[in-house]
């Protein structure tokens, strides 16, 4: 093994056990064995290093051939879904359930552009063939909206947020084999993407359209911020990718042309986006243009991403419960060249 190698792995494992002290447990620490191990998107199984997706996403372009290889059909009521992600022996779905819609306000009230409506925050436990064992039900008052989560290896932090840019959230971490929830914390601001990073043992979560970017201690204590200096798309769901790097897919509405409806209709532009948390710039972006059965670009909302090699595999699940077939799971493969 080299020295830088070795370095580096001193390092990680020196910032885990830091993480883990903070949350007073073992949860993290247990992170970075189960992890770094990998998982792959949609099976379970633990063969597939995360590692490689970094070098394999850099080979992702707007001629990368994807071919969707199966789609997986939720039997349940999934509302509006928000985002994904998978442990060893489960399947995580995150939606908001509306009760009362918000309502734009003529003049901003408060700092507030919108009412904050009425909802219900869902986490969706499945097992791998989709059948829902457990639904958590999470969120406070007016803090509903459950957005993008992830799975670290032990945990699954999800925030969930007033339904509403420039308000405030809660940060829960879900044991993902008890299916114990804890409040980590609360933050001012709408935030509805989070990962942990490995690296530092730090959250960093991105708020309403992505517009900005948190990072906090595991207390909740802010320790920067900064502004996404990237307008593609707003990221919806994101993942932690080794190392130091965070992988987000999402969805832009533009307006359409005027034979095809105007401003009065939208077009779904939908992309990845690779980030370096230690730099905070977006390292490559791309967009995706495959559609679900509602006629959604594929990543409009849960996405998460696995690498075998070169071989890269995609989860999406962009359609709400209501929609064309109901919310399918939809898995995309492809095969790419890595840039030298």
């Amino acid at each position: 093994m080299s020295t830088t190698r070795t370095r580096g792995i001193l390092t990680a494992a020196a910032a885990v056990i830091l993480a883990a002290s903070a949350i007073g447990g073992t949860a993290v620490a247990q992170a970075a064995g189960n992890q770094d191990a990998g998982s792959t998107a949609g099976s379970g199984d633990h063969h597939v290093t995360d590692a490689a997706l970094a070098d394999a996403f850099t080979g992702v372009d707007r001629t990368t051939n994807w071919t969707r290889t199966s789609t997986l059909k939720l039997n349940f009521p999934t509302y509006h879904t928000e985002g994904i992600a998978y442990s060893r022996d489960h399947i995580f779905l995150s939606a908001v359930q509306i009760i009362e819609p918000t309502k734009k306000f003529a003049a901003p009230q408060d700092g507030f552009d919108r009412t904050p409506g009425k909802g219900i925050g869902h986490l969706f436990v499945m097992d791998k063939a989709g059948n829902l064992q457990k639904d958590i039900v999470l969120g406070e008052a007016d803090m509903y909206h459950p957005g993008g989560i992830d799975f670290d290896g032990t945990n699954v932090w999800v925030p969930v947020a007033q339904y509403r840019p420039n308000s405030s959230a809660i940060i829960y971490r879900v044991d993902a084999n008890t299916l114990e929830v804890h409040k980590q914390f609360e933050v001012k601001d709408h935030f509805g993407g989070i990962v942990l990073d490995k690296q530092t043992g730090h959250l960093v979560g991105n708020t309403w359209g992505s517009r900005r970017f948190a990072e906090w201690d595991l207390q909740g204590r802010q320790l920067a911020t900064w502004q996404n200096p990237n307008f593609f798309i707003d990221y919806q769901d994101c993942q932690y990718v080794p190392n130091s790097k965070m992988l987000c897919a999402g969805v832009t509405n533009l307006p359409q042309t005027p034979a095809a409806g105007g401003t009065t209709a939208t077009y779904e532009l939908g992309g990845m986006a690779m980030i370096d948390l230690k730099s905070r710039s977006v390292i490559r972006d791309v967009p995706f243009q495959q559609w679900s059965t509602a006629g959604h670009v594929a990543t409009r909302n849960p996405f998460k991403m696995t690498a075998a090699g070169n071989h890269l595999t995609m989860t999406v699940a962009p359609d709400n419960g209501e929609e064309g077939n109901g919310t399918e799971i939809l898995t995309y493969e492809a095969d790419v060249t890595p840039a030298k």
